[in-house]
């Protein structure tokens, strides 16, 4: 059957349509993406503290329009739409998604953190097989860090921290906390605020690690989104344009040798990186400490970048059940 995957982040919506069936890999057939910045979109004081903007809103509302027309243009059977840590987190989550639902008739499910984990594990255990053994599983989103590991494909362990890059560099990095003016991380940074946001990273982190570390060490480390993606890029690996296929690290040593680099460098440098988009930019550094906690607090020399995620683990799910009823 043919899927429209709707994923509302906290950074890009994105509309993946798909042709799907049980014991096939999921074959892209087109994509529609449209940057929202709704981590970046929520009210900051006052009596509406931590809720979408109504610029937030309207901008998720048309993007939803424009995917259902283009999920029905495609030839979808089924639109899963689903939104993650941006609305899941926000003060109006409910009013905003029913103002979506009566706007476009499409219903978005919010996952819960520990789900988006799951999804997320289950599409990168499938990418790499059982020969993984025991598998941990790291995701940077904008809004939050999804930690997922185990020896199955449904993961022992699997929690959600609020340290998503876009969300960190708005409340942690900018200028109310001591970072550069104009809202945005573009360097140099202040080497106070540099430390203290690795120290309170790092503890955020390590305050639940015993989940994961009393299982064992794992047997493989795999990352995925686009701030690894990014980190990696920059750190030498190989450009998308290679595919999917071509494997694909982040290494302890390569990115502990850049932070300093990188937050020493003006927005507009850090943008003319390789695997850098001009919108996340300013996601780069926080999302590197991030990447660099993980690595450091779970003492893993490297983690390798799987390209499938969320929207993959949505879609693998689907499928399944599927395969269940047909089986009947």
């Amino acid at each position: 059957m043919r899927l429209g995957v709707l994923d509302i982040g906290s950074n890009t919506g994105h509309l993946l349509v798909v042709d799907a069936h049980g014991g096939a890999a999921p074959l892209p057939t087109s994509s529609h993406k449209q940057p929202l910045r709704l981590a970046e979109m929520l009210v900051q004081g006052g009596p509406d503290d931590g809720a979408v903007s109504r610029e937030g809103i309207d901008a998720l509302t048309a993007f939803t329009a424009e995917a259902r027309t283009v999920a029905e243009d495609k030839g979808c059977e089924e639109l899963l739409a689903f939104a993650t840590s941006a609305v899941r987190d926000s003060a109006n989550a409910d009013a905003v998604l029913d103002h979506v639902r009566e706007r476009t008739g499409v219903e978005i499910l919010v996952l819960p953190g520990d789900a988006e984990a799951r999804l997320t594990f289950l599409a990168v255990r499938r990418w790499f097989g059982w020969s993984a053994g025991r598998l941990a599983v790291f995701d940077i989103g904008g809004g939050s860090l999804e930690i997922a590991a185990g020896r199955d494909e449904a993961p022992d362990v699997a929690w959600s921290l609020p340290l998503g890059a876009a969300r960190l560099a708005r409340t942690w990095f900018g200028p109310a906390a001591g970072g550069p003016a104009g809202g945005k991380v573009g360097g140099p940074m202040d080497e106070d605020t540099l430390r203290e946001g690795r120290r309170r990273i790092r503890a955020e982190i390590a305050r639940d690690a015993g989940h994961l570390l009393r299982g064992g060490r794992p047997d493989r480390a795999a990352a995925t989104s686009k701030t690894f993606r990014s980190l990696a890029r920059i750190c030498g690996a190989a450009p998308s344009a290679q595919g999917s296929l071509v494997p694909r690290t982040l290494p302890l040593a390569e990115l502990q040798a850049w932070i300093p680099k990188l937050s020493a460098m003006p927005l507009d440098d850090l943008a003319r990186l390789p695997g850098v988009s001009p919108g996340r930019a300013h996601q780069i550094v926080p999302g590197a400490l991030v990447a660099e906690a993980c690595m450091d607090v779970f003492d893993l020399p490297a983690l390798e970048i799987c390209p499938w995620a969320l929207r993959e683990g949505v879609i693998l799910e689907r499928i399944d059940r599927l395969s269940i009823l047909d089986d009947r």
